[in-house]
């Protein structure tokens, strides 16, 4: 039998009291898999009902240890104090498990007694309240709600779809299944099913706010700002709706008016220290960096060992860690109990301390493991993007192109700057900011947004719809396409007649570029091969960029990056403009001159002097580009020479390939 049956075995003993005969299952199961959640589970369990409460308090701390957000473990552990008529114990523990799951009927019942057993009369009627909101919805939904909150999105899915497709409309089912489409990252499914819960139920409070936070994952930020308006208006102190309007505003790159925010709703809770991260964010966009890195340190301080506060600290790039610093790092990664996400953000911050340190053997030791926790949790899939590179080219041909010239919207206001990250985009963008004809923006969404939305709902990742659909689509197609994009993206734009997109990933999709926009001026920033995935290796990315975790992932995505590009020099010769950091650094005025004939702009000295241009900068080079140019990270991958030797085999020739003669 598979250890699911086995479990589904041991839970039918418990089920008919032969607890006995349970907990000698489950403990032979247990030297199979030591660490399995519901094994130790269902050994404590068996623990309580046989008065064993200490053996069963010790398996759950053990459980806790793998497991720390498992509802049921705190459940087991109430019930564990409640045996032991240990009433503080017992609601801490309870409280615990129905902050992870409220569909917990047992755990509320519980809270009900012990509160009313204790006189704490208002807490009493909350739990009692819970309890009977439990009782008014399908036990299907309490079902699915409660494996859903414990992470088990299969079968929570495998219970709420069919009782959904068996009764049609409930809200609460439709609002959960939303929620499992956007655990599983299907965001337009989610949003469907949003719309259509508000089209049944507009004054559901908690489904708009699922679906503001749906908009603004996809980068709709109007809108979802546009929710959280309406939410805020009928409950204005509410501290996670002003939390996610001011992200919005952030997202529209209204950064003073989300500073003010932030700061506003910190007077209210000061010890939420997600809320001085994303003060500090805000502050280190607009340039403010001693303000940026109190509130990181402010973050720190609410939450000592928040690997993200230490990493943003890190991600300066200009900051400097005490040796105090170091130690609380450290000691905060060695904790066992340190969560992953934290763990993997303390890595990369130590990394980068030992590096400033030139302590090269210990920084590479934290940045190895830190990617190393990081690509254990990726899916990422190279040969997905690979698939993509070879349908481009079998797609994208010249007669292709040649077939189709001039259709699209003629604007040429777009300016593209692709690459990989990590490559000097944020300086090109930061020079062609500083021309008075020239709006700088932010890696806009917009055009993987397309991308996906041509993908269609449940794409075949291995065999995409997308990019053989552009064969099918019609010369309006394009055009509304470049309308949608221009209009879409107007809110991030100032008066300037010509304005920059720097999401490095369009260089996989230059074709639908062209297609949307046959006058657009694309610019592909790049940089030597072993200097720009040394530098991707170093860097942990808020988002995205999955392939940057190890070193045969960069090296085949640079790979297939050459392909590409490659490919577009071929089938639409003269289209992109082909800039290479080393050059910028060497020479700056002769490729601000350059760059700018390329893109059809008069010369403006401002463009030399970019360091002094005010403006938000959301990228990790946010700190850099706001000094004059500089060599420093031009050869710091050679101090890593001995640990990249791998990285170097497995880029082979784009070596050479990269700056063909």
């Amino acid at each position: 039998m598979s250890v699911e049956q086995q479990v589904f075995e041991i839970r039918r003993l418990q089920g008919a009291g032969e607890h006995a005969q349970a907990l000698a299952e489950a403990t032979a199961l247990r030297v199979e898999v030591p660490e399995n959640r519901d094994v130790l589970h269902a050994i404590a369990k068996s623990q309580r009902h046989l008065g064993r409460i200490d053996d069963a308090l010790r398996t759950l701390a053990e459980l806790e240890r793998g497991h720390p957000v498992y509802s049921r473990l705190h459940e087991e552990r109430g019930h564990c104090h409640v045996v032991r008529r240990d009433a503080p114990q017992a609601i801490d523990a309870l409280l615990r498990a129905v902050n992870i799951n409220p569909a917990l009927p047992s755990s509320w019942n519980l809270l009900e007694g012990l509160y009313r057993m204790t006189g704490d009369h208002a807490n009493a009627a909350t739990a009692a309240s819970h309890v009977s909101i439990l009782k008014r919805l399908a036990p299907e939904v309490v079902q699915a709600t409660s494996l859903f909150s414990d992470g088990e999105l299969t079968g929570a899915e495998q219970v709420i779809r069919p009782y959904l497709q068996r009764v049609g409309n409930d809200i609460e089912g439709m609002r959960l299944l939303a929620r499992i489409a956007v655990a599983r990252d299907v965001l337009d499914d989610a949003e469907i099913l949003l719309t259509a819960v508000l089209d049944i139920a507009p004054d559901f409070h908690a489904a708009r706010f699922d679906y503001a936070k749906v908009l603004f994952e996809r980068h709709l930020y109007q809108r979802a700002r546009n929710e959280m308006e309406t939410l805020l208006a009928m409950d204005p102190q509410h501290p996670d709706y002003r939390a996610l309007h001011a992200s919005a505003c952030v997202g529209l790159g209204e950064h003073e008016r989300a500073i003010g925010l932030y700061r506003a709703l910190l007077r209210d809770v000061p010890g939420a220290a997600d809320l001085h991260l994303s003060l500090a964010h805000a502050l280190k966009t607009q340039g403010l960096r001693s303000e940026a890195i109190d509130a990181y340190h402010a973050a720190i301080a609410a939450r000592p060992g928040f690997g993200d506060a230490y990493w943003s600290l890190a991600n300066l790039k200009t900051y400097r860690f005490a040796d105090a610093d170091i130690e609380r790092m450290a000691a905060a990664e060695a904790l066992p109990e340190t969560p992953a996400l934290d763990r993997y953000h303390l890595c990369f911050a130590l990394g980068k301390a030992y590096e400033d340190r030139g302590e090269y053997d210990a920084s590479w030791w934290h940045y190895e493991r830190g990617n190393a926790l990081k690509r254990a949790e990726s899916r990422y899939r190279p040969e997905i993007i690979e698939t993509n590179t070879h349908r481009q080219i079998d797609t994208c041909t010249h007669t292709f192109f040649a077939s189709r010239a001039g259709v699209g919207d003629p604007s040429p206001d777009p300016i593209f700057i692709v690459g990989l990250p990590r490559a000097g985009s944020t300086l090109l963008e930061q020079i062609l900011a500083s021309h008075s004809q020239v709006d700088g923006t932010q890696e806009l969404a917009d055009i993987p947004r397309i991308v996906l939305d041509l993908q269609g709902r449940e794409p075949d990742l291995d065999d995409p719809r997308y990019p053989g659909v552009l064969a099918d689509m019609s010369p309006e197609d394009f055009r509304q396409l470049g309308e949608k994009y221009l209009r879409e993206t107007r809110t991030y734009r100032g008066d300037a007649p010509r304005f920059i997109d720097k999401m490095p990933n369009n260089f996989r999709h230059l074709g639908l570029i062209h297609l949307m926009f046959p006058n657009a001026t694309i610019i592909d920033a790049r940089r030597e091969p072993m200097a720009c995935c040394f530098s991707n290796l170093k860097q942990l990315f808020a988002s995205g960029q999955e392939f940057t975790y190890s070193m045969e992932d960069i090296a085949r995505y640079y790979r297939t990056y050459l392909a590409l590009m490659e490919h577009w020099d071929r089938v639409l010769p003269g289209l992109v403009l082909r800039v290479h950091h080393e050059d910028v650094v060497d020479d700056l005025e002769g490729s601000v001159r350059r760059i700018l004939d390329f893109c059809g702009l008069p010369y403006e000295a401002s463009c030399l002097e970019f360091h002094k241009t005010e403006r938000s900068v959301r990228t990790a080079s946010s700190e850099q580009v706001r000094r004059p140019i500089f060599r420093d990270g031009m050869d710091q991958w050679t101090k890593y020479a001995a640990y990249l030797e791998p990285l170097r085999d497995q880029l082979g020739d784009a070596l050479d390939r990269y700056r063909p003669g």
